[in-house]
């Protein structure tokens, strides 16, 4: 199963600035071809902002991922550098994918594989260990509030929520 029934979002993290660390917030609007309010991607601030191509709305990791990095580095899912938080979802397998985050909907666009960028921000050897597992690139389809403990779905082509 690509969503447990239990998956949800975790945790929030936006900033306006390209190089300062995401901080976590408590809710965000999501808008429309556009990306999470505040953030340095909806503001056309971001360091790959300007590049062709979908997938520079919002960014996604699970926490289990992170998880696993902190047992042999020290690192935070803010240093990351994703949006959102989540758990009990295999992010890859979303790639192409529209889901919903509370109320709003996205699609998978591309996995978010690390970067030397991402490297160069925070400790060396986190792309490596990032391979495969860096987590997912999204467009938001249909806008709205993201909180934690929003649930994930996967919604059919009709629109519906499964």
């Amino acid at each position: 199963m690509i969503i447990s029934d239990s998956a949800c979002v975790t945790g929030i993290y936006i900033t306006p600035v390209a190089t300062d660390l995401p901080t976590a917030v408590a809710e965000v609007t999501a808008v429309r071809e556009t990306g999470l309010e505040g953030d340095r991607y909806f503001l056309r601030r971001g360091t790959w902002s300007h590049w062709p191509g979908g997938g520079r709305q919002v960014t996604l990791i699970e926490a289990e991922v992170v998880e696993a990095l902190q047992q042999t580095m020290v690192i935070t899912a803010a240093q990351l550098r994703r949006n959102i938080l989540t758990r009990g979802v295999k992010l890859n397998d979303l790639v192409g994918v529209d889901f919903g985050v509370g109320e709003v909907v996205m699609r998978g666009v591309r996995r978010c594989e690390p970067c030397a960028h991402l490297e160069k921000l925070t400790v060396s050897g986190i792309a490596l260990a990032l391979n495969d597992r860096g987590g997912l690139r999204a467009d938001i389809l249909c806008g709205g509030m993201i909180r934690p403990g929003d649930k994930l779905k996967l919604i059919e082509a009709t629109g519906r929520s499964v």
